[in-house]
């Protein structure tokens, strides 16, 4: 069984569903994808998110404030600490630096990270990080103000070796999406083939970046399973090892979803 550690299901293109999502989600679990993440960005999505996961069971959720979204406001730590008791939440974020969008926004950016991160050590969850053209600010701000007991994941990897390897020495997990199947993306490849497996997620970042052989369509997280498919030959092993072993590193990652 798999997992879609990161997905935006209120954001999902549902035309072919009848803008049904529990068909979505169904498209899903018939392909043994038995757990969804849904992935808040902003203060004006949080209760998007939550109530999904209440409604739906294989659904688990973050909040958080995504760094292209800050001028939307900045969460406190007191609200990311009050938000993530619900049974639900099991991650903060996503937060993190985007640099390579909005440069101007650097403080405010790094202002919202330092809070998720200190907010998640005294939730004592997990952060999801978005990074973008800000290796250096995005390892130096884990190691300043992050908790490598719970650590998190840098999602939808896509920068280098060196950083993928600094992330995972504070205990942070990386998770690789449909990019990887891109015919450009050689360098990501070499660096997924690198990255020790217990340390390895996948995600499909729906409605974003669909793998190929969905490439230019609306992403759904029925998907994850290209992603696993491709990941676990360019790691020579079977598809039913890569699933087991991303799914026992979710649930030791977002440990809060198992009881969710």
């Amino acid at each position: 069984m798999l997992v879609d550690s990161h997905c935006h299901l209120d954001r999902l293109s549902l035309e072919k569903y009848d803008n049904n999502l529990s068909a979505a989600i169904d498209a899903a679990l018939s392909r043994d994808i038995h757990q969804l993440l849904c992935v808040g960005i902003s203060i004006n999505n949080r209760e998007a998110v939550v109530k999904i996961a209440e409604q739906f069971e294989p659904v688990v959720c973050s909040v958080g404030v995504h760094p292209l979204d800050v001028k939307e406001g900045l969460a406190s730590v007191d609200d990311l600490v009050l938000w993530s008791q619900h049974p639900k939440v099991v991650a903060l974020g996503e937060t993190g630096l985007d640099y390579y969008y909005s440069e101007e926004e650097k403080n405010t950016q790094q202002e919202s990270f330092a809070i998720h991160l200190r907010a998640a050590k005294k939730a004592q969850l997990p952060v999801i990080v978005h990074t973008r053209d800000a290796r250096e600010d995005t390892i130096a701000i884990i190691k300043e103000e992050g908790c490598q007991t719970h650590a998190g994941v840098l999602h939808c990897f896509t920068e280098n070796w060196e950083m993928a390897k600094q992330a995972m020495d504070l205990n942070y997990m990386i998770s690789i999406s449909g990019i990887v199947t891109f015919r450009n993306a050689n360098e990501l490849r070499d660096v997924v083939k690198k990255i020790p497996l217990d340390k390895l997620l996948v995600e499909t970042d729906s409605p974003y970046l669909a793998p190929v052989p969905y490439r230019g369509k609306p992403n759904e997280p029925q998907y994850v399973r290209e992603v696993a498919e491709f990941i676990a030959e360019l790691k020579g092993i079977s598809f039913e090892k890569l699933a087991e072993i991303t799914t026992q590193n979710f649930n030791t990652l977002f440990s809060k979803a198992t009881a969710s």
